[in-house]
């Protein structure tokens, strides 16, 4: 799905969910959620997200009195925070439409249907984020890609963490084979936030994440503390594997780190120091639709 799909989706399921009954308003809700959960806006809202804290901004409300409805929410004049709060509150409504019914009934109450306040609450906040948001998205992005993927199969993106080492052997390799590694901290930021800048600069066909151990940590239950990835590293491996698919996604991994488990599935070749990485990597770039002679390496 596109960003110009995903918004789509999204202006489709705040129609539905204004036209809904109490038996039926559920599945615009979740379909509302499910729309901005597209790749393409994964970094994008999760910027937008970190900036605000929504139980907080729920508390610091005028509450209002006894009477029902008299409850008002303190929305900040600020815009890319009142996208963070929307953004927050449709993603909670997506986990649990009842809890996003006692929340419209609670703040948007409108008579003694329950149904008027989820309605209410559609009118009044979610059909104007929906139209802001899409002016936002065309104006402070306007690099991000419409689609998953290139048709330029003359760049790779390169994941790293802390480890130099293997990203510029990484990276020199890639230019030996005729390639432009894209890392994302030579690029120009050109006042983008960090997510903003990966979106705008993520037009390629396929990505390599090095997988180095750049942190320790263990689950509440474990008792070792074990090699992982950055957390950076982390995110930006499932944005890749959500927005090319895990076919066009590689991982080189060093002994020990520890594997993401959601990521089962994706391409992990083993980092060694002969280097039979390189052949391994440049079989999946060919497999890829990438133009390799493997008989240079």
């Amino acid at each position: 799905m596109s960003i110009s799909s995903a918004l789509e989706e999204l202006n489709n399921a705040l129609l539905d969910l204004q036209q809904s009954d109490y038996n039926t308003y559920e599945r615009p809700v979740r379909k509302m959620a499910a729309a901005l959960e597209d790749p393409d806006l994964v970094a994008i809202n999760e910027s937008l997200k970190a900036r605000v804290d929504f139980d907080a901004f729920v508390a610091n409300s005028n509450q209002g009195g006894s009477m029902v409805g008299s409850g008002q929410l303190q929305w900040p004049l600020d815009k890319e925070l009142e996208f963070g709060l929307t953004l927050e509150l449709i993603e909670r409504a997506g986990r649990d439409p009842s809890w996003f019914e006692d929340f419209s009934s609670h703040w948007y109450y409108d008579g003694n249907k329950i149904v008027a306040g989820i309605r209410k609450i559609n009118k009044s906040v979610l059909i104007p984020f929906a139209r802001d948001y899409r002016n936002y998205l065309a104006n402070r992005a306007p690099t991000t890609s419409l689609r998953r993927g290139s048709d330029d199969r003359s760049k790779v993106f390169v994941v790293h963490g802390h480890d130099e080492g293997p990203r510029e052997s990484v990276a020199r390799f890639l230019e030996k084979l005729g390639l432009e590694p894209i890392i994302l901290h030579e690029q120009a930021s050109r006042g983008m936030t960090i997510p903003e800048k990966l979106v705008a600069h993520s037009d390629v066909n396929f990505a390599v994440v090095l997988l180095t151990p750049d942190d320790l940590g263990r689950s509440v239950a474990g008792e070792q503390l074990a090699p992982r990835a950055r957390q950076n590293v982390i995110l930006e491996l499932g944005y890749f594997v959500g927005r090319l698919g895990r076919d066009k996604v590689c991982a080189l991994m060093k002994d020990g780190v520890e594997v993401p488990s959601d990521f089962v599935g994706t391409v992990y070749i083993k980092w060694d120091s002969g280097s039979s990485w390189k052949m391994e990597l440049a079989r999946e770039l060919r497999a890829a639709g990438y133009e390799v002679d493997l008989n240079t390496i």
